[in-house]
């Protein structure tokens, strides 16, 4: 009786067992099976390279993925180039792309047969921000002062201030004709292939200003050779840690504060292509949940200032659409729609 008692206890455990082993299957989720590449519709030096480069250093820093990363710049047709590919990859879970507002612009100024919805929304990483920069030797200290004397050369075309930025049609003309509007004000505006770029020039006095993203500056600003005005966000950046012996980002006023009626943020989001499954997508969160919690990520979103809202799942495409609907207005109120001038 004993024996037969063991031999049914036996049974009933691998029973147990073996009851458990689907499930124990099933809990080993998806994976790539080979080198992920990490599309930036953006040039290299950019905002969204900055982001998907620092990504991919702390994924391989804290392997926190069994494959590799390759960031791949595909920048050519204002990000069309970039867009269109992952597009194309329809099904394949081995492509991720970082998204800003070109997002909504290329499209929409481009005709390209393209819309976020050809995508599948994974993770906002963070908003970024807008700030009017100047050359440190300029004697401006405020926007205020800078945006009238732009104003006093706006009557003769060849006088007039040159806003450097990245992109035609993108997110900093789209502020610079906002800024217009509010001020009366005329420009020159000088497209760059990147923000890094953009920078640059403004250091070399080959432009009066830009309104470029902070991280795009942060270091010409600490060098001492850039000046940021006003920053385009209704309230000021929370960063309080001096960026330079004198100012922190915290120190910086908001262009509203200082008399001009403008703002705006920048996505910068994770999507995939379309057809890939909620396993896949869910991968990608778990790895972009473990890269935010690090503190090469706290560290890079305080040096950067950037807004450190974070979406996921329906809550991510419904501020998606949103957007998208506000710069539909944004680009036709510019007159920067497709067959328009």
């Amino acid at each position: 009786m004993r024996n037969l008692f063991e031999r049914v206890a036996g049974s009933m455990v691998a029973m147990t067992a073996m009851a458990a082993l689907p499930q124990a299957v099933l809990a080993q989720a998806w994976e790539p099976t080979k080198t992920v590449e990490f599309i930036v519709p953006a040039g290299t030096g950019g905002g969204a390279d900055q982001m998907a480069r620092i990504v991919q250093s702390i994924i391989a820093k804290h392997n926190l993925m069994k494959q590799s990363m390759v960031v791949v710049n595909k920048a050519g047709g204002a990000g069309s180039e970039g867009f269109l590919d992952v597009k194309g990859a329809k099904g394949d879970p081995h492509k991720i792309i970082i998204t800003l507002s070109n997002l909504f612009t290329t499209p929409l100024a481009q005709d390209t047969p393209f819309n976020w919805r050809d995508l599948t929304p994974v993770q906002m990483l963070a908003l970024d921000q807008f700030v009017l920069w100047v050359n440190a030797e300029t004697p401006y200290k405020t926007s205020k002062e800078y945006l009238a004397a732009a104003k006093a050369r706006s009557g003769e075309p060849a006088k007039r201030m040159k806003m450097g930025g990245t992109g035609a049609k993108q997110e900093d003309q789209i502020i610079t004709v906002a800024i217009e509007q509010r001020t009366d004000t005329k420009f020159i505006y000088i497209p760059y292939k990147g923000g890094g770029e953009v920078a640059v020039q403004l250091v070399g006095k080959h432009v009066d200003s830009t309104v470029n993203n902070p991280i795009e500056a942060v270091a010409q600003w600490r060098g001492g050779k850039l000046r940021p005005l006003c920053v385009f966000d209704p309230k000021r950046m929370p960063y309080t840690a001096k960026v330079t012996d004198k100012m922190a980002w915290s120190d910086i006023p908001t262009c509203k504060e200082q008399g001009l009626d403008v703002d705006y943020l920048m996505l910068r989001g994770i999507f995939m292509a379309g057809g890939v499954t909620p396993d896949q997508v869910n991968y990608y969160l778990g790895v972009f949940k473990k890269v935010m919690e690090t503190p090469e990520w706290k560290t890079f979103m305080e040096q950067g200032a950037f807004n450190q809202t974070t979406l996921k799942g329906k809550d991510y495409a419904d501020w998606v659409a949103r957007e998208e609907a506000r710069h539909i207005a944004l680009m036709k109120t510019a007159g920067f729609m497709a067959g328009k001038k």
